[in-house]
């Protein structure tokens, strides 16, 4: 039975979130997974799939490509012509996102639909692969994804129809399913097909659509998907591998000795995975910069917060979390980014956040330098406190209880970490074994 105070949040909702701040990284890239997943539904709608694997069938979609990691890894995605990491036609970001997801409960069974999504046809032999059957949604979703990187945007979409057409016929057979091209065709000759794919509304046409039926997540659904998130955000970087989990894990330990309710201590910890979501739009040479940023370079920092803010907005539900994550960069004085909200403006779960943001990050081991000790960091805090940036009892709090807080901290992020290096070493050693068979 569902608590009183639990959550309520969409599934459907979240993946429409985290596929939003994907595609930020780039204008390029912008709307393609929702582009591709409205695609994929119509296309599944046509071919009369099952309404529940049509759903995972969506969510797959707009997640296909969580596993290219930067943006010249997206960029590449693009490229109608796409190399594959061996001659069987697994693609690296296929693996890495099947890779990410498969963990999630919930994804289990739309996992395979985008390790397999660029797996062509070629007349039969795609239907399997090392004995295994490729699921038919994986190629539903490989001619959509197809079509969408076919679309310039530049253009208007009617007068491209003809060309888009004629391409995906002519690989009909070899890169397709010839059944999936031919449902194409026929969605193809309606103009309002193409209107939908390149309208502004098309999350909402998508929600409408195909998920009537919408798939819930309480508090601990969230949690576990707020993990998953934190991995996709900071597994882009060897230098910030393990940070989400660290804010997380601090911030709970900070709420509970403050003395917040057991449940809003978990939501603060949900809020500490997903508020450095917005730094999926910062590209990892900015993020893997070990010297100071630039002024330029600063400014594109400064911008996460504010797409963490305006993406997670949009899920029902999710507002205290979403303040909370939001706002971990304003400051007491209202001298913060990138609202500048003063002091009475800022909730304590912000301002609890704010000191664990802090507190993870010079603590943390980094590639290119040690975690800071003890009097060094309380050092740092104390003068931020002067300085009018953080809440003076949240920093004499962690004071108070700092050996337990960072045996938290660093527990969490140890585990993190192992989780980073079992992920690349996982998909280097797949990677490897497809090779030497398909030799």
């Amino acid at each position: 039975m569902k608590q009183k105070q639990d959550l309520d949040v969409s599934l459907m909702d979240m993946v429409m979130c985290l596929s939003d701040a994907m595609d930020l990284i780039s204008s390029t890239v912008n709307g393609h997974h929702q582009r591709v997943a409205y695609i994929a539904g119509k296309l599944a709608e046509e071919l009369k799939i099952p309404k529940r694997k049509r759903e995972h069938l969506i969510l797959a979609s707009a997640l296909h490509d969580v596993g290219a990691l930067s943006l010249q890894e997206r960029l590449d995605t693009l490229n109608f012509e796409l190399d594959v990491s061996d001659s069987l036609g697994l693609s690296k970001h296929a693996i890495l996102g099947y890779q990410l997801i498969d963990e999630f409960e919930p994804f289990v069974e739309i996992a395979p639909l985008v390790l397999y999504h660029h797996v062509d046809w070629e007349k039969g032999a795609g239907s399997e692969f090392r004995g295994e059957q490729i699921p038919w949604e994986s190629h539903i979703l490989h001619l959509a994804d197809r079509i969408d990187v076919l679309i310039k945007s530049e253009a208007g979409i009617l007068g491209q129809v003809d060309r888009i057409c004629a391409k995906i016929v002519e690989e009909a057979g070899n890169k397709f399913v010839p059944e999936i091209v031919e449902a194409f065709t026929g969605l193809a000759q309606k103009e309002s097909f193409w209107f939908d794919i390149t309208s502004p509304a098309r999350i909402q046409l998508i929600t409408n659509e195909f998920s009537r039926d919408k798939i819930c997540l309480g508090l601990d659904g969230l949690y576990n998907l707020g993990k998953l998130f934190s991995q996709i955000i900071d597994f882009r970087s060897r230098f910030t591998a393990a940070h989400s989990s660290g804010v997380a894990a601090s911030a709970e330990a900070l709420a509970n000795f403050i003395g917040m309710s057991e449940h809003k201590a978990r939501k603060l910890k949900v809020a500490g995975y997903l508020h450095d979501l917005g730094k999926l739009a910062v590209p990892t040479e900015i993020l893997e910069k070990p010297d100071k940023l630039t002024e330029a370079e600063f400014n594109i920092i400064k911008k996460h917060t504010y797409y963490t803010y305006h993406t997670l907005k949009r899920v029902k539900g999710l507002d205290e979390i979403n303040i909370w994550a939001s706002l971990h960069h304003e400051r007491l004085d209202g001298e913060g980014y990138p609202f500048h909200y003063q002091q009475e403006e800022l909730p304590l779960g912000s301002r609890i956040m704010a000191v664990a943001d802090v507190f993870s990050a010079i603590t943390e081991d980094r590639p290119y330098r040690r975690g800071m000790e003890k009097k060094k960091v309380l050092n740092i805090l104390e003068n931020m406190v002067q300085d009018g940036a953080l809440d003076e009892d949240i920093v004499l709090t962690l004071n108070d209880n700092y050996e337990a807080i960072y045996c938290l901290r660093k527990y969490a992020q140890e585990q993190e970490t192992s989780e980073y290096k079992s992920f690349l070493q996982d998909s280097l050693a797949d990677n490897s074994q497809r090779k030497a068979e398909a030799k």
